[in-house]
């Protein structure tokens, strides 16, 4: 998922939109879903797209550890969820020749 938002340690950089690549994986049990064919037994995609799209263009963070936590912690918060990996990366003009500064984290639940 990609989406746009101000973050940085900069100024410069939280002074104009950059795009965010977002990654989301989810462990789960979705045996349920898999017997009844029933879209009340899964995960709703649709809530995970919006916690990462909330995160990345909400409020501006320094970093893109946080970015990554943040959207872990959304994920996490919804039912069925019992892990998530997220990785999160970015391409600032201001890093060449660096192709992109990446951060991927993996939580559980508690």
């Amino acid at each position: 998922m990609t989406f746009s938002g101000r973050h940085g340690v900069s100024d410069a950089e939280r002074a104009r939109w950059q795009d965010f690549v977002v990654t989301v994986k989810v462990e789960a049990d979705l045996s349920a879903a898999g017997r009844t064919d029933r879209i009340e037994d899964t995960l709703d995609y649709r809530l995970i797209r919006k916690v990462a799209k909330d995160v990345i263009e909400g409020e501006s963070v320094k970093l893109v550890e946080t970015l990554a936590a943040r959207i872990a912690d959304g994920v996490l918060a919804l039912p069925l969820v019992a892990a998530v990996s997220v990785r999160v990366a970015k391409r600032p003009a201001s890093m060449a020749p660096i192709d992109a500064a990446v951060v991927h984290i993996r939580r559980t639940r508690a």
